[in-house]
């Protein structure tokens, strides 16, 4: 195909149509959207002589999806608000510490277990440790669990999660690429982040006077063009200064959600929300290449397993650390198990150094499995909370605690 408004054309048919299947279904959207993508994407074949493969149009489709990671994380933040988010600040960071601790750890031991070199299971652990933001967004708005207890928890490891990639990154980037790296620079970085995010937290809590003015405009036209200024700009200098410009939009977010015009907001944003947030996940699949899964089956599947032993561990920690119940605990580990964006970035960078070429397709099976099992374990929470509970007694030994969670 040569036309790219035809090729986007189609694509969004496509879109529509693994939408229908799964609302048909009833089964969880995502994965229907990440294997379309599969089998159309450039690594497809021609079928009957019709050549569907994306591939004047990937970069493009690309975009959207970024887009669509922006709208996700944006629209996530305003259905928060700073207040919480800072009042959980000291249990959040007491997470996230638990969180990247087991998990990065498990990710260094099974690099190391798997045989592969130092630099190899450097990235193996980046790539097991970071969860993914787009479809934690999308299914905590998606399940309406945006008001349940621990997703302030959930947001703050998100976050954490974010320092750590900023100064992992800078570390590894130097090992990988150039064989070293400079101390003060991992520093200067980490630093970087953390003055952004509490000056886009403390702009939350002071600004809301001035951001209301602002944003009293009655043309909607405007209206329009003021927020998504702002989205843009907010997200591309994060970006700049090298925390994650999802980050910046969730950020935003949280700001704005301080604000009397938040709804008005909620509503300007929701149709872009579902539309790019679609492509995104159509987007990742096409990214993934299905010839060269096969020779990492059996390490995916051990990665998983360990994911979601780590994940599990984590999240009942974090959670009770926090005072959280059981049941509100398990929801943590299971709702940030799903891998994504980042570990790709990863393994990126893996091919970029000329690390083993394992590497590559390791990650995009090892993610495809979490973007499809995440939705599902989060979902059924309820379920797997009742058969852990069985197993571990939770109630008899949390007498007294009360049960704040109800999704």
């Amino acid at each position: 195909m040569n036309h790219i408004v035809l090729e986007i054309g189609l694509a969004i048919a496509l879109i529509a149509m693994a939408g229908l299947l799964s609302a048909k279904l009833r089964f969880s959207v995502i994965p229907f959207y990440i294997l379309i993508g599969m089998a159309v994407g450039p690594h497809s074949f021609e079928l009957w002589h019709l050549d569907f493969r994306f591939i004047e149009s990937a970069p493009l489709i690309d975009f959207m999806g970024r887009l669509g990671v922006l709208f996700l994380l944006f629209y996530l933040g305003l259905e928060f608000s700073v207040g919480r988010l800072i009042k959980s600040g000291r249990s959040i960071a007491f997470g996230g510490t638990i969180y990247i601790a087991i998990n990065f750890t498990l990710g260094l031991a099974f690099g190391w277990l798997s045989g592969f070199p130092l630099q190899e299971t450097l990235v193996v652990a980046g790539i097991t440790t970071i969860s993914s933001s787009a479809i934690v967004a999308k299914v905590l708005v998606d399940l309406k669990r945006t008001a349940n207890p621990e997703t302030e928890m959930i947001l703050g490891i998100i976050m954490f999660e974010d320092v750590f990639l900023a100064v992992y990154i800078s570390i590894l980037s130097g090992l990988v690429l150039s064989g070293s790296t400079s101390v003060g620079g991992v520093v200067l970085s980490a630093l970087i982040a953390l003055v952004f995010m509490l000056a886009m937290l403390t702009l939350g809590r002071k600004a809301a006077p001035l951001l209301n003015k602002l944003l009293n405009i009655r043309s909607n036209e405007l209206f329009a063009l003021v927020v998504f200024s702002g989205l843009f700009l907010v997200s591309g200098f994060s970006e700049t200064i090298h925390v994650a410009e999802a980050i910046g939009a969730l950020l935003l977010g949280l700001v704005l959600a301080e604000t009397e015009h938040m709804k008005r907001i909620e509503k300007l944003i929701l149709p872009f929300r579902d539309f790019f947030g679609a492509v995104f996940f159509f987007s990742f699949g096409l990214t993934i290449d299905p010839t060269t899964l096969g020779g990492a089956v059996w390490l995916s599947i051990a990665a998983v397993i360990v994911t979601l032993i780590g994940n599990f561990t984590a999240g009942m920690l974090a959670g009770r650390s926090a005072g959280l119940s059981h049941k509100a605990s398990v929801n943590i580990g299971f709702t940030i198990v799903s891998r994504g964006e980042f570990s790709i970035i990863m393994a990126n960078l893996a091919k970029a150094g000329a690390l083993m070429t394992i590497i590559q397709p390791f990650a995009a099976l090892y993610v495809l499995i979490l973007a499809i099992l995440g939705p599902l374990l989060t979902k059924e929470t309820k379920l797997l909370y009742r058969l852990l509970n069985k197993a571990f007694r939770f109630e008899k030994k949390s007498v007294g605690v009360a049960n704040q969670s109800e999704g």
